[in-house]
Order: structure tokens, then sequence, then C-alpha cells
């Protein structure tokens, strides 16, 4: 082997950790929807959290970017120390997924079925299928599509071109006693852990394992110990990403390490007994790609069987070990570890924005009642909760830009622009909220009253406006396209009610029934509502912007009357609904 093929092995492996990183971001991207629903499945139960771990890496393609989100999901407070620990059990043998996949390039026969099985007979085609749906189509699901093709073509190109370039090893004596070193379980442990730690992928030093074995230097012997020391090895990203976080997110890190070294230990020393004691001819066979894919299977699952169990166990020993700090820690409500997986860090923005939604509508409630009926803690309650708004408005601002930054699918770019859309709506509910609180407190301050007339009048707009922030925060809620355009009816219903107030009390004020500082009060008061209901109509029209994919409100909004069949009626039903007689 000479300089020559030590740069083809390099260009290889180069090829094979590209290929791995496309086609798993193109995975994820094709996968967003069915990811966000298995994060609804991190529940308590053991199994349920073992096999969403399993299935997310398998996805993913790395059970270090899994393990990476899971100490972000602890540190947002989404996932408790147990749970996390369920999901990375079930990262440990997902990654095995990638091992198998590349077992195909050992497949031998003179069998033309069985060649056809064999990458580098079907990989050309996937290539060629994968390179005419990125280039020639336009739909963003086809071209992820055909990035998974290329993707996979080059891991498999690259994994054989490795192959190629380490055959000559075969013929080197260094590199054969190199390999009988290894069959020392303890250096090959050691080998194995510090070649992953390294290249940060565990699957991509099982790939290089195989892609050795075709020298015919890698004894069974020699592969177990090394595939036992990966899994030690790959924990090294999970510790770096738990840098800067909570305990628990600390200890969701700790335990991923532990129980990689627990396990590797458990079968050092059973795969020592077995050695010494049985010495069963395998070990000393030439491993191949089969072999070390069912050996890291095997490790894995065994691994997993005997821990899997003892989680509660592992929870307490790691919580020994990562004390809690004497003062209590701030959870980070959205964490950039998170960024690593798109599709997740979207659902949790919407969660996120669900919540604003809750607070904004409880402040605008809370102001009406204030108007109502003044109370002073209720008036403090509803600067808190427009304070709240501010602050989901910054932080998910920020993140959102982040996160549309990244490359995304088509459906969750749409998803990230609405969100970012509605924040500055739900934010201004929340400052009308606070609108409604000084003028209540002035209300309040120089004992200004409204005529019972203009009370009954209040309120049957209050109710109007309790209508519509239900309505378009529901259908925000909901994607519901029928809630959406009856938002536009009844905003105009709103507008309409405005203007009837106002008049009736410049009527008032000329009568001498209402005094003109509690006119200025009343005008402030109809325009805070008046635009709650703006702000309502721009949040529907969000969702109608969504259904046309195109997220322009203005031509939205026109369209909520123009294609709303039911406009006119829906107008009159409101009208009747909220009459001032």
């Amino acid at each position: 082997m000479d300089i020559f093929d030590c740069l083809t092995m390099v260009g290889g492996l180069c090829l094979f950790l590209f290929g791995m990183n496309i086609m798993g971001e193109a995975l994820e991207r094709r996968a967003g929807a069915s990811l966000r629903a298995l994060l609804g499945k991190l529940t308590t139960n053991r199994m349920l959290g073992f096999l969403t771990g399993l299935a997310v890496t398998a996805v993913i393609q790395s059970s270090s970017a899994t393990t990476v989100m899971v100490v972000g999901f602890v540190n947002s407070g989404l996932l408790t120390l147990g749970q996390a620990i369920n999901v990375i059990m079930g990262a440990n043998v997902g990654t095995t997924v990638t091992a198998w996949i590349l077992s195909l390039g050992g497949i031998e026969s003179s069998n033309v079925l069985v060649q056809l099985l064999k990458p580098s007979s079907f990989t050309p085609i996937l290539a060629l299928w994968g390179i005419v749906y990125y280039m020639f189509l336009k739909d963003s699901r086809k071209k992820d599509t055909g990035m998974i093709f290329l993707g996979f073509a080059t891991l498999m190109f690259g994994m054989e071109t490795m192959s190629d370039a380490v055959s000559g090893l075969k013929d080197v004596p260094a590199f054969q006693q190199l390999f009988l070193l290894f069959t020392n379980p303890i250096l090959g442990v050691l080998a194995g852990a510090v070649l992953t730690a390294i290249i940060q992928s565990s699957s991509a030093s099982v790939g290089i394992l195989q892609a050795l074995s075709t020298t015919g230097s890698v004894s069974y012997a020699a592969a177990i110990p090394i595939i036992m020391g990966q899994n030690i090895g790959t924990c090294i990203t999970a510790m770096l990403s738990s840098v800067g976080t909570t305990k628990n997110a600390k200890r969701a890190a700790v335990v991923h390490l532990m129980f990689n070294i627990l396990g590797t230990m458990i079968c050092l020393i059973l795969f020592t007994a077995v050695q010494t004691l049985l010495a069963p001819a395998i070990l000393g066979e030439q491993a191949t790609y089969l072999g070390i894919a069912i050996c890291h299977t095997m490790f894995n699952v065994i691994c997993t069987a005997i821990l899997l169990p003892s989680g509660d166990l592992l929870e307490k020993l790691v919580c020994r070990l990562v004390p809690d700090n004497e003062k209590p820690e701030v959870v980070a409500e959205l964490d950039e570890r998170l960024l690593t997986t798109p599709s997740i860090a979207l659902e949790r923005c919407q969660s996120l924005t669900f919540e604003m939604a809750d607070v904004a509508a409880q402040a605008i409630h809370d102001g009406v009642a204030l108007v109502r009926e003044f109370n002073p803690a209720l008036a403090k309650q509803i600067r808190e909760e427009e304070n709240r708004t501010d602050h989901y408005e910054d932080i998910l601002g920020t993140y959102l830009v982040k996160l549309s930054a990244l490359k995304i699918s088509d459906a969750d770019s749409s998803e990230a622009t609405m969100l970012l859309k509605s924040l500055n709506d739900f934010e201004r509910i929340g400052d009308h909220a606070l609108n409604l609180v000084e003028s209540a407190e002035e209300l309040q301050k120089k004992h200004l009253n409204f005529s019972d007339t203009a009370k009954h009048e209040l309120a049957v707009l209050t109710r109007a406006v309790d209508e519509i922030v239900a309505l378009s925060f529901s259908a925000f809620r909901e994607n519901n396209l029928e809630k959406a355009y009856q938002v536009e009816p009844l905003e105009q219903v709103i507008d309409d009610l405005k203007e009837k107030l106002r008049v009736h009390h410049i009527l008032r004020m000329q009568q001498g029934s209402c005094s003109i500082e509690s006119g200025f009060v009343w005008s402030d008061l109809l325009t805070a509502l008046e635009r709650v209901g703006d702000h309502c109509s721009n949040i529907a029209g969000c969702v109608v912007d969504m259904a046309h994919h195109d997220m322009n409100t203005h031509e939205s909004l026109r369209s909520a009357r123009t294609e709303n069949e039911n406009f006119g009626e829906q107008y009159k039903a409101f009208a009747a609904k909220y009459s001032l007689k």
C-alpha cells in the first residue's frame, strides 16, 4: 500500500461520511411530520421511549445526533431524565441499522439475482434516479427523495473506495500484526473508543471496520472488542453538547456514557470468559461485512436487554454522581441543540407559540373583566401576562430566524414563516390588554362611570371580541381553514360595532348623560378592542396562507371574502348575534 492508496482511502472515507450526512439530513426532512409524531410518544412508558429512540436514530442515521437532541430536550424541560434514559438506550440499537445497510457490500455470489442485491449493482441506478429527482423536479419532497438516493450512492461508493484502497494491506505484515495486537480485548476496546471519538460517529467507525475486514486480517477476536469500544467513543458528542446545560441535561449525557461503559464491561467480561474457557474457532476466523453487522447488533441488543430494566437504578446513580445545585436552575425554553433536528425544533417553537397564544387570550379576557370591575391584583396579573408575551416574541423570533436559515423542507419553511408572522399579532394583543388596564385604571383614578346604555353596548362588543379571539386562536392551533374563514365576517361586525358605539357615545355626551373625560376613555377602549379584532384577522389570514402555500396575508384576507361563499350569511348571523337592540 503506497501513498496514493492512502489518499484514496482518505477520499473514500470523506465520501462515506458526506454521503451518510446528506442521506440522514434528507431522510429527516422527508420524515419531518413523522418525527414530530414520535415526539408525542416520549412518555414515561419505558418501551415506548426505547422504541422512539430506536426509530428516530434509524431515520437520522446517527445515535450521536439523537443523544444530542435528547440532551436538548432535557435542558428544555421537554423530557425527564427517566424518559431520556429510555430513548438513549433505543438510540444505541437504532444505530445498528447503518451496519446492516453496509453489509450489502459484502455479498458475493455468481447468481445474477443475488448480485443485483450488491450495492455496486444497484447504486448507479439509484444515483441516476436521485440526480433526475434532485435536478429536474421542483417538488421539495421529491428533491429530498433524490438526495436520499444520492446520499446512499455516495456512501456506498465511499465504502467501496475505502475497501479497494485498503485491500493491499493484506500483504503488509505490520498491519496483520496490528490486528493481532487488537485481539487483546482491552487494546481493542481502546482502539474502537479512540477512533469513534475522533470521527464522532459509531456508524462511520463500524463502516471503516467493515472496509478493513476486506483485507482478511481482521478476525472476530479483534473486531468484537473494537465494536465494544466504538459505543464508548460515540459518547464524546453528547458529553461535549452537555457543557453549559442544566444538571438534568448533564445527567442525560453521563447516563449515555455510563450505559455504554457498563454494557461494555459486562460484555467484555463475558467475551473474555468465553475466549479463555471455550476458545471457539469462530473467533479466529476472518470477519466479514455481515458478521460485523451481526456482532454490532448483538452487542447493543444484549447491553440494552441487561440494562433497560435497570433504568431507575441508573437514574439514581447518575443523580449521585451529578448532584443538584443549591440554587434552582433556569430551564431553557428553546435549546439550540434542537436545531440539529429542525423538524423537532419547529415542533418546540409551535408548542411555545401556542403557549404564547394562551397567555395573550387570557390577558384580553382579564382586561375586559378589569374594565367591568376594577381589581388591583388582576391589573398586576395582566401586566405579567403582557411581559410574558413580550418574552415569547423575543425568544421565538430569534430562534425561528435561525431555524429558517437551515436547510428544511418547504412545508416546515412555510410553518416557520407562519409562526414568525403570527408572533407580532399575539404580542400586540397582549399590548392591547395592557391598554385596557390603563383605561380601567383611569376610570378608577378619576372616579368615572359609563351610563347603563354604554355598559350594555360595551358588553356586546367585548363578547364579540371574546369570540373572535377564541375563533382565530382555535383556527391557528388546529390549522382549521373553516374556522379561519369565519373570522373575517366577525371582524367586519366588530368594525361596524366600533363605529356605532363611537357615534352613540358622542350623542350621549351631547345630551349630557356622559362626560367628556369618560368619552376619551371610551374612545381608547373601542380602539383597543377593535385592533384586537384586526390582529385576530391577521392570525386567521396566516391559516389561510398555509392552506394556499402563499404567505401573503393581505391577499389571504381578500380571499377570505371572495372565496368564502358563506361570507354574507356569516356576517348577517354575527351581526344579529351582536345586535345592540
